[in-house]
């Protein structure tokens, strides 16, 4: 059976893990992780894919992956990559899921999060890349800006963010940034890892991965 995108998203446990996942995030004063956040992560994975020439079939299953990626939060923002792949398991097995096609996105699941991710193959370097690029300011949900820690300053800077997907040749993250409410540095600061991780995987789907801020290119 194939299970698809459509059957994922409608999927009542899945709801119900995403939306408890984002409450355990608020509590621990992180930025959004819920609805908008996964649907648009889902998205461009599958964008991303279908632009560099991968088949409709590993596109639907990036957007899989890109969907249920977060839900490992509703037990701890520890380890979430990996009890999130262990979830998607149970769930994609309950649905009827293809072996092979579990197999891929629990592997592209656990292989997410900056603290222990690799692009080990398409799909996971696809969601890597669609994941770690979504810096918005909508995301904050903190408004006392009195209390801001750094993560809220350098998320509510970006004003406009998008990402441009050329085939055989890059993925670039184009972002404007406030500059009073945030530097460059500051932001290097906070995502320098997850923008080495965003090159490694770009490479994985042989292209190069590009940064610019406020029209000047940093990587």
């Amino acid at each position: 059976m194939k299970v698809t995108y459509a059957d994922v998203v409608k999927d009542e446990t899945v709801k119900t893990y995403i939306k408890k996942a984002d409450e355990t995030l608020i509590a621990l004063g992180y930025t959004e992780h819920s609805f908008a956040h996964v649907t648009k992560v889902a998205k461009l994975a599958s964008d991303i894919l279908l632009t560099l020439g991968y088949s409709e079939r590993e596109a639907e299953l990036a957007s899989i992956a890109g969907y249920l990626h977060d839900i490992g939060n509703v037990i701890n923002r520890i380890d979430h990559a990996q009890s999130g792949a262990v979830m998607a398991f149970r769930i994609l097995d309950r649905m009827g899921a293809e072996p092979e096609d579990i197999a891929t996105i629990i592997t592209a699941i656990g292989n997410h999060d900056e603290s222990t991710a690799f692009p080990v193959n398409s799909i996971a370097a696809a969601l890597i890349l669609a994941d770690k690029t979504d810096v918005r300011y909508t995301r904050v949900r903190n408004q006392d800006f009195a209390s801001f820690d750094i993560h809220d300053r350098v998320n509510y800077s970006v004003k406009e963010s998008s990402v441009q997907v050329v085939k055989d040749s890059h993925i670039e993250l184009q972002i404007t940034i406030e500059t009073k409410m945030c530097t460059v540095m500051d932001y290097f600061e906070i995502f320098l890892n997850r923008m080495i991780l965003c090159k490694k995987a770009a490479e994985k789907l042989g292209v190069e991965f590009r940064l610019t801020i406020n029209g000047q290119r940093h990587l």
